[in-house]
Parts: structure tokens; sequence; C-alpha cells
């Protein structure tokens, strides 16, 4: 599992390792690693034009050495400074005795694009004169790559925020370690391609990271595969309280996503009996949570409504010892201050799944640029796991542990895949994950779902199901 750690954190890293090593021996390794990537991002390197936007300090620095390494090689590398006075010197030498020249104006036409304008301690978005250039070079040399220097000028290193013009990068080298503004919210987007250079920082990173990353090794030794005296009790019994007489189709699409779970039996209980019967003749299906029986996990409230009823059931769901999983309509209720009742004197696991309308409901503010804190503050307040869709779905427990899926996909940004989500995720609890990690495999597995439905084409939420078995095979393969 990759780890991103805050700035902070970097910092004091290379602050001991520096102690260690011959002075600018660390900007060295950084540089290499830099133009190792332009280098690739090129047909070929010799006769091909390179423009480096450079910054004032180490980020420029870096830029400038990589350049000078690009030209020994034959590249035609000019340096645009953007703030001339605080250029990094000795950077600046070591590009003009390589052949790099420093220019003013924008070039006509360039192969690559370097962003060194600022590094991890910038902060809002690019400010005048960089703003303007930064909009000059995107207009003059529009199709020509960007690679960005350890993270996109604009784009706050810790949080993903970009409260102003930012550098859009097609890859972001970043140095050391990855960090949280690369991996969530607007930051993920402008950072493109993100590619690590080890420069030797890993044994002095001191305290917990910001935030995990999942990767598919992680998810396949999570998933819970039966064994050779297994049964369908054994293997986790999962209770799904969804759907109504006006949204049958989400109890439909969230007993798929159950039945495609690691879960040996699906009971169903809500109004759609028969829609749920017709489609998913395995689940069990009764009309109340009261009379399902025994269950290891509930998922609750997709298309459930907002009627007594339904608060009824929602109720029920949290008064039952198992973990549960609440989406939807259930997350409308909680808002309710008896219902918030009921959640807090809960000892089971609790995950809640809310889009950013929902979070605004149950949190009284939106997520804001800081995601990750936004998360981890309302974790904190529920006493439950977060899992915060979007692009990069966030899952942030209350004890202040942070992961990010990497399969996120603009596919699944249509009506009812979280209903798929929800009936997975309760599946994964009632088979015995723990919450935090229930929640990331189902995320992973679910946004590789949708990209697989999305290579032939529209994406529904029923085929987003269809592919959940797919999408878990191929973690068999690990």
């Amino acid at each position: 599992m990759r780890a991103a750690w805050r700035v902070a954190q970097v910092r004091a890293a290379e602050e001991a390792l520096m102690k260690t090593l011959p002075g600018g021996a660390l900007m060295q390794r950084a540089a290499a690693g830099l133009a190792r990537r332009c280098a690739a991002s090129l047909r070929q390197v010799y006769g091909s034009s390179v423009l480096l936007l450079v910054g004032p300090g180490n980020n420029g620095g870096d830029a400038l050495f990589a350049g000078a390494r690009l030209a020994r090689r034959g590249a035609r590398v000019r340096a645009l400074l953007l703030d001339p006075d605080r250029v990094h010197r000795e950077g600046l030498a070591d590009l003009r005795n390589a052949g790099g020249s420093v220019v003013r104006d924008v070039p006509s036409a360039t192969d690559l694009v370097v962003d060194g304008i600022l590094g991890i301690g910038g902060r809002g978005g690019l400010r005048e004169p960089a703003a303007g250039r930064v909009a000059e070079v995107s207009g003059a040399l529009r199709g020509a790559p960007v690679i960005a220097v350890d993270v996109p000028s604009g784009v706050d290193a810790d949080t993903g925020a970009v409260t102003g013009m930012a550098v859009h990068a097609d890859v972001t080298v970043t140095f050391g370690a990855l960090k949280p503004g690369l991996l969530v919210g607007a930051g993920a987007v402008h950072s493109g391609l993100v590619e690590l250079v080890d420069i030797g920082l890993a044994p002095y990173f001191d305290g917990d990271p910001a935030l995990y990353v999942p990767e598919v090794d992680d998810i396949a030794a999570w998933w819970p595969r039966p064994v050779a005296d297994d049964n369908k009790y054994s293997r986790g019994v999962i209770g799904i309280a969804t759907g109504s007489d006006r949204y049958p189709g989400a109890a439909v699409l969230s007993v798929a996503g159950a039945l495609a779970g690691p879960a040996g039996l699906v009971r169903y209980a809500g109004t759609a009996i028969e829609q749920v019967r017709f489609h998913h003749p395995p689940a069990i299906p009764t009309d109340r949570v009261a009379d399902a029986g025994r269950v290891q996990a509930w998922a609750c409230g997709s298309g459930l409504g907002g009627d007594e009823r339904a608060y009824t059931e929602v109720r029920t769901v949290l008064g039952a010892p198992v973990p549960a999983v609440l989406d939807a309509d259930a997350l409308t209720l909680l808002v309710d201050a008896r219902m918030a009742d009921w959640l807090r004197d809960r000892d089971a696991p609790t995950v809640v799944t809310p889009h950013d309308g929902e979070f605004q409901r149950l949190a009284g503010g939106a997520p804001g640029d800081d995601r990750i804190g936004a998360a981890v503050h309302l974790a904190e307040r529920m006493a439950s796991v977060v899992l915060l869709k979007g692009d990069r779905t966030i899952i942030a427990t209350p004890d202040g542990r942070v992961f990010v899926n990497p399969t996120g996909t603009p596919a699944l940004a249509t009506g009812g895949t979280g209903d798929v989500l929800t009936g997975l995720l309760g599946s994964l609890l009632a088979a015995g994950l723990p919450a935090e990690h229930a929640a990331a495999a189902a995320a992973f597995v679910h946004g590789l779902a949708g990209r697989l439905a999305a290579e032939g084409g529209p994406v529904t939420a029923a085929d987003v199901a269809t592919h959940l078995r797919p999408a878990i095979r191929s973690l068999w393969s690990t």
C-alpha cells in the first residue's frame, strides 16, 4: 500500500537526509529522475525542444538542473525565468554551461514544457506575472505535453485545493513521497499521471502518513475467499434494506451488488419483493427488517424514501448489533436528531457513504477544498467510517486514518451506481472485513467495474453491476 505524506513531514525528512549527504546531492537526485522522465516523454532527446518555466527557489533549481542534463544530450533547452532576481543561481549556471539558454518570450513551438514555477510550499493559485505567463504558454503551445516538477504550480500539495489559476500537467514527477494533493480533489485532475522518484526519504519520515492508497495486491489480500469447509452461512449473511414502491430499482441494484460480493447469502427486506424475486432468485425476500432473520451485516437506505416506514426500518437496522452501511435516504434520515442518537449509541461498526450533497446535510457544510480534512472531521463526529464519493473517493476512519481510491472513473457518475456500491460494501462487511477495509475494497472493485463497463460505451448502473464479477476475478490473478 502506498502512502502520501504532508508537506511538513516531507520537509522534515529532507532536512534529516541532507545532513548525511554532500551539499546539493539531494537536488541532483531529483533532477536526475526528472530528466529521465522528460527524456522518456520525447520521441528523441537529441534535437528536441524543451521549455522550462522556472520559478524561484529549489523547484526552479530542479527544473534547471534537469534541463542541463537534457541539453548535454543534445536537446535545445530554453528557460523562461518568472522571477529572475530569485532564480536558483547554480542551476542556471549549469544550464548555460550545458548549452541551454534563457528566453524572454514564449517560443512558437516546443516539444515539451516543464513546470518548475512553484513547489510543495506553494499556497493559493498562481499570481501575476506567473499566471499570465502560464496562460500565454497554454495558448501558444497548445498540445505540447506538460511535466510538473513535484506538484503542479497552483495546487495545494496537502489538500489538492485549486483556488485560482493552476498548471494542468500531463505528468507530475514528485520526489521522495507522494503528496495528498496529487491524489484527491482538483489537484488529482491537474496532476495527470503521477510518477514517484525515490530520493532516499523513506527512512526519515516521522509519524503517520496523511493517507494511504490501496493497490491491487492489498485488495486481493483483504478480499474474503471461500475455504473448503465453508457453507453459505459461514461465508456471511447480508441483509439489504433498500428500495420502495417508488424506487424499486434501488433494491434490484443493491441486491446485485451484494450477490457479486463474498457473502454466502443475501436477505432482502423491503417493499420491492416482486422485482427482487424476479431479477435475483437467490435472494431471500421479506417485507420488513424485523422479519428478515439473522444477518451478519446490513446495507440500508438506497431508494428507501423518507416516510415513517423508512424511519422505522433505518432505526431497526441501527439497533441491530452488526455492522451496517448507510446510504442515500438513510443518510437524510440521520440528519433527524432522533436518528442521530441511535447512531451514537451503536457498538457495531457503521459506514456512511455520502456524495457531496449528502455530506453537506450531514456535516452542515460542503466538503470544500480540503476533502481529506472534511471526511476525517465527519468520521470523528459520527464515530463512523465515512466513504466520501467523488472522482477520487475518500475513506476516513474515526481514528484519523484515510484511504483514497485510485480506480475511480467519471463513468460512475450516473444514477444507481451508488446503490450497487452499497450492496457490495455490505457483502464485504457480512463476510467479516473490518469496516475501513470493506469500504476501500468495495470502492476499488466498484471503480474497476466502472472502467470495464465504460470500455463498451455509455454506462448504466446495471452495466456496473454486471461487471463486478469480472473485476473481482481480476484480483485472483494477483
